[in-house]
């Protein structure tokens, strides 16, 4: 009997354990919205009914024909880590087009490590700190785990024409 309540108490605590979120989640002072602070997934962005922009930014953007062949063959290279803010314009404007962009080419959404911040930069653990992120949305191209680019708050020439840019170098 002694066995079986040690057993169910450390199938309690392990499920509990797996259950909490990787991020944790408020509200924002200044808009009213909520704020997804730490790791996220794009499932969490486009899983929470408020967060309309995540859809409407999607669904309206098309991906610059012009560069998709060569960001199907050539970014599939590379990793992205994306920080954001789901309380900022900015992030509403361009993460639901660099999704939309990366489901286009074929780029797995989940192979992009993405981070909800505050609106003084942090994460829940801390991940900002080895960026040195200032701006949000940030889109950091990594090779080999080492930074080869980013774009910062937003593309200077267009989302596929920055990222081509970036990995061509």
């Amino acid at each position: 009997m002694r066995y079986w309540i040690i057993a169910l108490s450390i199938f309690i605590q392990t499920t509990t354990m797996a259950q909490q979120k990787a991020y944790d989640v408020t509200k924002d002072s200044a808009n009213g919205s909520l704020v997804f602070c730490g790791k996220v997934t794009y499932a969490d962005l486009t899983g929470e009914a408020t967060f309309n922009w995540m859809h409407d930014g999607y669904d309206d953007y098309k991906p610059n024909p012009a560069y998709t062949a060569y960001l199907t063959e050539n970014l599939p290279k590379y990793s992205l880590t994306v920080f954001l803010g789901t309380w900022c314009d900015d992030s509403h404007y361009w993460v639901p087009k660099l999704f939309k962009l990366l489901q286009t080419i074929g780029y797995p959404t989940e192979k992009v490590e993405l981070y909800g911040v505050d609106r003084h930069k942090q994460t829940k653990n801390g991940e900002q700190a080895k960026y040195n992120l200032t701006l949000v949305p940030a889109i950091i191209v990594l090779k080999d785990g080492k930074e080869v680019g980013r774009i910062t708050e937003s593309p200077q020439n267009g989302l596929e024409a920055d990222l081509q840019q970036i990995i061509s170098k």
